[in-house]
């Protein structure tokens, strides 16, 4: 079993992965580094209440070198040898805590009590909080070397007191009573074995399992940022929304469906005259411009770009859920739009460019949601009656000479959830091409200036 992902291939989508494991490790870096600032705090805090005073500030001078051991690997958490530094300084930690925990303190502040002591008591704990701390790093690889060090330097502290003269061990050949036992066990001089292979093998086994628990995260992390690339590429594609269906979905938007749907129209009037006009890279510089300007407003109304179509493009509302505002939202929408162009042509008359002129059709009513087309390449999409009637409107702005042509139901429909939409005028009963039945249209501005 690995306990860190695969190396990524050196492809667009590896190198991106790549970077943000790369960004979640040093952020798990810093949040280690203030965990531990804080645990050593608190220890120091601890030993100001536990110790008696003349012995204080030797523990206190301890605890603040480590903490120093801890600040140098921060400060190069971005060096090029920056994994290198911190697995020198975990071992430096290893180093530092086992020689304070078995070394007797210096000068009169030594308890007296043989060293043998010093190995018997509760503060392999301390030692075990470094594995801890490493979990917080986000490295499999840390943990493992964090419990490597603590086990090698614990383990070689111990084998050293072991080896002392003045040091009691259980010899089996000796005489094994319960008395016996006991007072062997119970003699300040007595270093037992199988006490330092319980230590070791807790902290194996701990090593092990927050190592397996960090692979595991980042596994997870991986299957998120893999999931939030692919989010964003998609949304390139298709509306941000939709591309949030496609992958919470198991089978995108299941069998089409009818649902009552707010359609958009908008359209450059005049662009086929314009594009004579112009080179064909500036055409396709004013197209990305008109595009990335539009879905903007699209989605900040909360529409669903369906496609992109020349110089126009279909947006929808409610399509991928229910939306009760689904038109006052696209009005609100069409509207922003014409204040998003006006903006836009400001920029272009100062540079001297021609002036743009938008035109929108509004209309809601039932549709049929989903994908069309083969197995092969799906595309969502809307389709119905409602669909054809907005792409009329927006046709009918030139006749009518407006920029926005909403049916009257639409609008009624709008005004319901958005009571300040500005005034429209009614243009009547219109006849639409290609429909037999009239739709009532209101329109907004009744007269425009002259723009092209």
């Amino acid at each position: 079993m690995m306990f860190w992902p695969r190396r990524q291939p050196r492809t667009s989508l590896g190198i991106r992965l790549g970077r943000a494991i790369t960004d979640e490790e040093q952020r798990g870096l810093v949040f280690a580094f203030r965990a531990r600032v804080i645990a050593v705090i608190a220890v120091m805090l601890w030993l100001v209440l536990l110790i008696e005073p003349q012995r204080q500030l030797y523990y206190l001078s301890v605890s603040f070198a480590l903490l120093l051991l801890g600040v140098i690997p921060h400060l190069l958490r971005h060096h090029r040898h920056a994994v290198l530094v911190r697995f020198a300084f975990v071992l430096l930690d290893a180093i530092l805590i086992t020689a304070v925990i078995i070394l007797t303190p210096p000068g009169e502040i030594d308890s007296g009590f043989p060293i043998q002591m010093r190995v018997r008591g509760p503060e392999f704990l301390y030692l075990m909080l470094l594995i801890v701390g490493a979990a917080l790093s986000y490295s499999p690889l840390q943990v493992i070397w964090t419990g490597f060090c603590v086990v090698m330097a614990w383990g070689i502290g111990v084998l050293l007191v072991q080896m002392r003269a003045d040091t009691l061990q259980y010899d089996p050949a000796a005489e094994n009573s319960p008395e016996a036992i006991l007072r062997l066990v119970t003699d300040p001089h007595f270093v037992g074995f199988f006490n330092l292979m319980n230590q070791v093998v807790l902290a194996v086994i701990a090593t092990a399992i927050l190592a397996a628990a960090v692979w595991r995260s980042r596994r997870m992390l991986l299957r998120q940022t893999r999931a939030e690339i692919a989010r964003a590429d998609l949304a390139r594609y298709v509306s941000p929304d939709v591309a949030d269906a496609i992958i919470e979905s198991d089978q995108a938007f299941g069998a089409p469906t009818t649902r009552e749907v707010t359609v958009l129209f908008a359209d450059i009037v005049g662009f086929t005259a314009l594009s004579e006009r112009l080179p064909p890279d500036r055409v396709v510089r004013l197209l990305k411009s008109f595009h990335e300007r539009g879905s903007r407003v699209v989605f900040r109304h909360g529409g669903t770009l369906d496609k992109y179509m020349g110089d126009g493009f279909l947006a929808t509302f409610g399509a991928i859920s229910d939306v009760p505002d689904a038109a006052a939202r696209a009005v609100r929408c069409a509207l922003d739009l014409q204040d998003e162009i006006e903006r836009w042509n400001a920029k272009r008359a100062a540079r001297g460019a021609e002036t743009i002129r938008l035109s929108t059709g509004v209309h809601c009513g039932p549709v049929v949601v989903g994908n069309i087309g083969s197995d092969r390449r799906l595309e969502f999409s809307v389709v119905g009656d409602a669909v054809n009637i907005a792409s009329r409107l927006e046709t009918l702005t030139r006749q009518l000479g407006c920029r926005i042509a909403v049916s009257a139901h639409c609008l009624e429909t709008a005004r319901r959830h958005a009571a300040d939409l500005p005034e429209f005028a009614s243009a009547g009963d219109v006849r639409l091409d290609g429909r037999e039945q009239s739709v009532a249209v209101w329109v907004w501005p009744v007269a425009l200036p002259d723009t092209q």
